[in-house]
């Protein structure tokens, strides 16, 4: 096996460790990432009790984890796009903006799909 492809232990040890320190970033300099956070902290817990069988525990849980990552992405497209081109530029916008739009979308996803599962059970 190529050295080159092989991932031992040090460098899993070493990826953990800079997910962890982009996790620790978008806790301290994002305010929305720190809302879907605990908005996440709320709703996979209540996800896993409230979900009847492993699909629909699934379809609770996975959309709030994909609103965090789409905004760790949505962050790090605007800090690239600051860094690359602080004044304006219409490319740069439409970046930010159609990253935030991704958040969007994920969580429009994340509301359908705890109302197709929950509300039906309410009403």
């Amino acid at each position: 096996m190529a050295a080159e492809g092989f991932r031992g232990p040090k460098q899993l040890w070493n990826a953990f460790q800079w997910s962890m320190k982009g996790l620790r970033a978008g806790w301290l300099h994002e305010a929305s990432f720190r809302l879907e956070a605990c908005l996440a902290l709320v709703l996979v817990p209540l996800g896993l009790w409230l979900g009847d069988g492993a699909l629909e525990k699934l379809a609770l849980v996975f959309p709030p984890m994909l609103v965090l990552s789409a905004e760790l992405l949505n962050s790090a497209i605007e800090a690239v796009v600051d860094k690359v081109s602080p004044e304006f530029h219409e490319l740069a916008g439409r970046a930010k903006d159609m990253g935030s739009a991704a958040v969007f979308v994920l969580l429009l996803l994340a509301a359908l799909s705890w109302g197709l599962i929950l509300l039906p059970r309410w009403l």
